[in-house]
C-alpha cells in the first residue's frame, strides 16, 4: 500500500505534537518540587505562582512582539482570547487549587483537577458534536484510574464544600488551557498567546494579593532540597523560564498539533513527572502502588492515541483530500 504525503504529514505532526507535550508536562511538573522549596523558605504559594508567571511573561514578551512584526491588528483581534487565557488557563486556575488546598487534602485537590480530560471530552462532545469512541472513553477510565493509584488518597479523604467547589473550579481552569489552546485560526502565534495570558495572569494574581484574596510575601532565605542547597534566585529563574514560558508555549504547540482532547490526556504525565522530581529534589520517593498507577496512566494515553487517529477514521478523512487534490491538479 503506497504511503500519502498527507501520511507523513500525520505521523509527523503526532510526532512533533507528543515530544511537546511531554516537554511541556515534564516542564509543568518540575514547579511543584522548586515552589516547595520557595514555600518552606518563607514564600506564600501565590508570590511564587506571581512571580513565576511575571517573569515567564517577561522572557516571551520580547519574542513575541518580534513574532507579530508590527501587526498589533492580529494582538486586538484575539485580545478576548489572550484575555481569557491568562484569566481561565493562568491566574484563574492557579487561584482555584490554592484556594482548594487551603480547604481539603492535597491528593483530593489534585485528583479532581486532573480530571479535566473528562471536561474536555465533555465539552467538545456538546459544543461540537464530537462524541468520544470506544478507545477514548477506555482510556479516560484508565487515567482516572492510574491518578487515583499515583496520588494515593490513602494519606485523607477529608474535604470540604468550600475545597470541592474551588477543586471543581481548578478542573475547569485546567480544560480551560486545553481548549483555549487550541482555539483560534492559526493566525495568532503560540508565543504571542502565552506571553499575553502570562502577564494578564501574573497581573491578574497581584491584584489578587493586592485586596487580600491571596496572601503575597516572599523572603531572600536560603532554599533548601534534599541533598543541596541554594540561594532563592536560581529556583526562581527555573520556575519562570523552564516551568512557565517553555511550559506554556511547548503546550501550546502540542495542542494546536494534537488537538484539546489527546493533549489533555497526554498532560497526565505532568504527575508522573511531579513524582519523579519531587524523588530527586524533595526525597519523596515513590511507592509501588504510585508506579502501578504510571502504568495506568501510560496504558491510558496509548489508548486514547490509538483512539484519535484511528486508521479507518484517517481513510475517511484522506479520501476527500485526495479526491480534492487530484480535482484541484486538473
Amino acid at each position: 500500500m503506497a504511503t500519502m504525503t498527507h501520511d507523513t504529514t500525520a505521523r509527523g505532526r503526532l510526532r512533533s505534537g507528543l515530544i511537546l507535550a511531554v516537554l511541556s508536562a515534564s516542564s509543568f511538573g518540575l514547579s511543584g518540587s522548586l515552589a516547595r522549596g520557595l514555600m518552606n523558605a518563607g514564600w506564600s504559594a501565590a508570590s511564587v505562582v506571581a512571580i513565576r508567571v511575571l517573569l515567564a511573561a517577561a522572557v516571551l514578551v520580547p519574542i513575541a512582539v518580534r513574532q507579530l512584526r508590527g501587526d498589533w491588528n492580529l494582538l486586538r483581534r484575539n485580545a478576548s482570547l489572550i484575555t481569557a487565557y491568562g484569566l481561565i488557563a493562568v491566574a484563574g486556575t492557579q487561584l482555584a487549587y490554592f484556594n482548594a488546598v487551603a480547604h481539603m487534602a492535597v491528593g483530593v485537590a489534585l485528583l479532581i483537577e486532573y480530571t479535566a480530560p473528562i471536561a474536555v471530552v465533555g465539552w467538545l462532545w456538546l459544543r461540537y458534536r464530537e462524541r468520544p469512541g470506544v478507545a477514548t472513553v477506555l482510556g479516560a477510565v484508565l487515567g482516572l484510574a492510574g491518578l487515583v493509584l499515583v496520588i494515593d488518597l490513602r494519606s485523607g479523604l477529608t474535604a470540604s464544600w468550600v475545597g470541592l467547589v474551588w477543586a471543581l473550579a481548578a478542573m475547569i481552569g485546567a480544560a480551560g488551557y486545553f481548549v483555549l489552546s487550541a482555539h483560534g485560526d492559526g493566525t495568532l502565534p503560540g508565543t504571542v498567546l502565552a506571553a499575553g495570558g502570562l502577564l494578564v495572569g501574573g497581573l491578574a494574581l497581584l491584584a489578587a494579593g493586592a485586596v487580600g484574596i491571596v496572601p503575597l510575601h516572599a523572603t531572600t532565605n536560603t532554599v533548601v532540597f534534599e541533598h543541596f542547597s541554594v540561594p532563592w534566585w536560581p529556583p526562581v529563574l527555573a520556575l519562570g523560564i523552564v516551568t512557565a514560558a517553555i511550559a506554556y508555549v511547548s503546550g501550546i504547540a502540542a495542542t494546536r498539533l494534537l488537538g484539546s482532547r489527546l493533549a489533555s490526556f497526554v498532560a497526565l504525565f505532568e504527575v508522573l513527572a511531579a513524582l519523579a522530581f519531587a524523588w530527586a529534589l524533595l526525597g519523596e520517593a515513590p511507592r509501588v502502588i504510585q508506579l502501578l498507577g504510571g502504568a495506568f496512566i501510560l496504558a491510558g494515553v496509548v489508548v486514547v492515541r490509538r483512539g484519535e487517529f484511528d486508521p479507518s477514521a484517517e481513510a475517511a478523512v484522506a479520501e476527500p483530500a485526495a479526491v480534492a487534490e487530484s480535482g484541484t491538479e486538473r
